[in-house]
């Protein structure tokens, strides 16, 4: 930590998404929309999981916090751009910017496992449905959340091990509405091309060898329901187009921006818009409401908290603060 503090640069200038005055109301308004849906859609989504027995199954309880990590990966540089776009001088401290590289790397890395643990879930339930039960039973689950984190944690903090050391005493201007890595590094009193290569080693690893595991499940799937039915093939392939369409939103910027970071186009900042607020209000989309199951708990719960409640469903002890 001497190292970081014996910097001279004390705090960065953010650009944002753009230099229009004109444009800034409207980007306040929109992602303030977009980021109160993502909260409301994925708590929704969560407290449904959890409060609805009939929803207690692997799936469901990989798919709640698949909608908490949203959750965090929204939060950790949305709200900030959000209340840049009212800001005319967007400056964020040298450890508020490498804690956005911290939460970036580790909520982006346990999302890239938890969907390979989701793929992997719907592998076993349609590929080995006779042994479903034994295999992903409550303690693999928990078993690939915590590896899921721990992955992340683990990729974040390679990542910060050769960051947080380099020397910042010039220039201090990124341009992205957060702190990206590859255009962090290239501010740094020092030639970065070692970094870069690390960079590429890390995520570029990571992000590869999760899709390509996310897209031989997907292939596994369709090729194991091919030989059942073709209105099976048909249903399945329905499903899991939606899906690969999401893995695709999330990966492919993942992947241009990390994998070949060396050099940064203007085009940067629009694919950390997808993995950073598109993806986090796709997935409630994708896989809740394309769920019957999800939606029918979805309602009863909205309606059991919507709808005027007698006496004798209201908890004794608030019943008695009303007299």
């Amino acid at each position: 930590m001497d190292k970081v503090n014996s910097s001279v640069v004390s705090e960065f200038v953010l650009l944002g998404l753009s230099s229009s005055q004109e444009l800034q109301p409207f980007f306040f308004v929109f992602f303030s929309v977009l980021y109160v849906i993502i909260v409301l859609g994925n708590l929704l989504i969560i407290i449904t999981v959890t409060s609805d027995n009939s929803l207690h199954s692997p799936m469901y309880f990989l798919l709640g916090n698949l909608s908490f990590v949203d959750i965090c990966q929204a939060s950790f540089a949305t709200p900030k751009m959000i209340v840049d776009f009212l800001s005319e001088h967007k400056t964020i401290s040298f450890n508020g910017c490498i804690a956005q590289i911290f939460f970036i790397h580790l909520f982006t890395g346990g999302e890239m496992v938890l969907l390979v643990s989701m793929a992997y879930d719907r592998y076993v339930a349609i590929c080995k449905p006779l042994h479903y039960v034994v295999i992903m039973s409550q303690r693999t689950c928990t078993v690939l959340v915590i590896v899921s984190w721990a992955v992340g944690l683990v990729h974040t903090l390679s990542q910060l091990s050769f960051t947080v050391t380099l020397p910042f005493c010039g220039p201090n201007v990124v341009d992205s509405f957060f702190c990206d890595l590859p255009r962090v590094t290239k501010l740094a009193c020092l030639d970065s091309y070692i970094i870069e290569i690390l960079i590429v080693v890390n995520s570029g690893i990571l992000s590869v060898s999760t899709f390509s595991l996310l897209v031989g499940s997907y292939i596994i799937i369709l090729v194991t329901v091919w030989f059942k039915s073709s209105a099976a093939m048909a249903k399945a392939f329905s499903t899991l187009a939606a899906h690969i369409t999401v893995v695709i939103l999330f990966f492919g910027p993942c992947i241009f921006i990390y994998v070949w970071p060396f050099t940064t186009y203007p085009v940067d900042k629009l694919l950390a818009i997808f993995y950073t607020v598109f993806t986090p209000i796709l997935n409630p989309i994708i896989y809740t409401l394309r769920n019957r199951d999800m939606k029918a708990a979805m309602r009863n719960i909205m309606t059991y908290y919507l709808r005027p409640k007698k006496i004798s469903e209201i908890p004794l002890a608030v019943r008695s603060s009303l007299y």
